[in-house]
């Protein structure tokens, strides 16, 4: 029987869980964002926000090559060192990443990205700022604040849009991508002995790959170790988020 039923083409295969959203502007707003891209000029930017964790700075486990008889453990229950909240924004055109760190997950936190790209690009001539649905990136406050610098840019600074994502989609968060390769580089089998440790280790990061992508401009790549799941590029066919990468 089991040759018969295997002739006829019948297997046996595991449900696969695929990504949806329930906005009801889900097309529209991918559209809009391939649109912007596609017509993407040299003079201006578009930028992926979002944040990392809140994490625990302390042993961490994961995938790594032992040799024989060594083993690998780490603790269930350890003191944690601190924590660390990662802010952060990658500029699709250029691969260059802008980080700081926070202590909240708030308005005041977009504001303070806001101004710093509004600041540091001030050479371009618009700025598209996309994020997911959190209620502080969607906030009246955080609104009122870039119709503010918009009033004030004159011909001195870009004008700022936002390019929202789809509600309940942050797998179409690019820079997600680039949190995974960051992760599995620097966060994955580590032991910090501080939180400035972790800090100094993650600020190297960016800094080796922003200076690759600047020696080398690519719209789309793979990070410098590789360890990125997904090309930095826009998609709604592929998942920039990766589950296991925390």
């Amino acid at each position: 029987m089991r040759r018969v039923i295997r002739s006829t083409g019948f297997k046996w295969r595991k449900a696969r869980v695929v990504l949806t959203s329930r906005d009801p502007d889900y097309s529209q707003k991918v559209r809009r964002i391939k649109q912007i891209l596609a017509g993407l000029k040299n003079d201006e930017a578009f930028f992926s926000i979002d944040e990392f964790g809140p994490f625990a700075v302390k042993k961490k486990g994961g995938r790594k090559r032992v040799g024989p008889n060594e083993n690998y453990v780490v603790p269930q229950w350890q003191e944690s060192k601190g924590w660390l909240i990662l802010t952060a924004a990658l500029e699709l055109s250029s691969n260059q990443v802008t980080h700081f760190y926070s202590r909240k997950k708030n308005t005041e936190e977009m504001i303070r990205m806001a101004d710093l790209l509004w600041s540091r690009y001030a050479d371009r001539r618009r700025l598209y700022l996309s994020w997911d649905a959190a209620s502080w990136h969607v906030s009246k406050k955080l609104k009122a604040h870039l119709e503010k610098l918009n009033r004030s840019a004159a011909d001195r600074y870009p004008v700022v849009e936002i390019a929202p994502l789809p509600a309940g989609a942050q797998f179409l968060n690019v820079i997600e991508s680039v949190f995974s390769g960051l992760a599995r580089a620097i966060i994955h089998n580590s032991d910090y002995p501080s939180v400035e440790a972790a800090i100094s280790a993650i600020d190297q990061y960016f800094r080796t790959r922003n200076s690759h992508f600047a020696v080398q401009p690519s719209r789309a790549g793979h990070g410098i170790w590789q360890l990125e799941r997904a090309p930095c590029e826009f998609s709604d066919a592929s998942n920039c988020k990766d589950s296991s990468y925390r």
